[in-house]
């Protein structure tokens, strides 16, 4: 069974929706899932876990929101090599890069050694029906992966 850390930030909720979306995804899988908000979880503390989904929105013109700021820096002294990750989150197509924050905490994850294993997930504000089917079906996938390797 795999322990899977969530780690989102979120400000009107859009992004909390998705993460515990996906918290349901992954136990419906039969796994476990933690959820916690960016301002109250270190980095380091992704290796307690088999894995880790990370959510959060995007401030602005592509953005990290200052909520999640500490844990990004946190990242820069987190040995990541071969750590299995995933990566969500909301934004606005008004903007020129929609979900930017999620590209650019991606790139920094991949930095740190990390492997994505599925392509993120951007939704435009809340999730529609069909894409709370998505947000479940990521967290089964991602659940389905780690299961297999640990």
């Amino acid at each position: 069974m795999a322990n899977i850390l969530i780690v989102y930030a979120s400000l009107t909720g859009n992004t909390e929706e998705i993460a515990e979306l996906i918290a349901e995804g992954v136990q419906n899988a039969g796994h476990t899932a933690v959820l916690k908000s960016a301002e109250n979880c270190n980095a380091d503390e992704m290796l307690n876990y088999d894995g880790t989904m990370i959510g959060l929105y995007t401030w602005g013109d592509g953005d990290l929101p200052d909520e999640f700021l500490d844990f990004y820096d946190e990242l820069d002294e987190v040995d990541l090599s071969g750590y299995k990750v995933a990566l969500f989150g909301s934004g606005d197509t008004s903007y020129d890069l929609f979900c930017g924050a999620v590209d650019t905490a991606e790139a920094k994850l991949k930095e740190r050694g990390a492997i994505v294993t599925e392509p993120s997930l951007k939704i435009e504000y809340s999730p529609l029906d069909e894409e709370k089917k998505d947000c479940r079906a990521l967290g089964e996938r991602f659940a389905g992966i780690l299961a297999h390797v640990s």
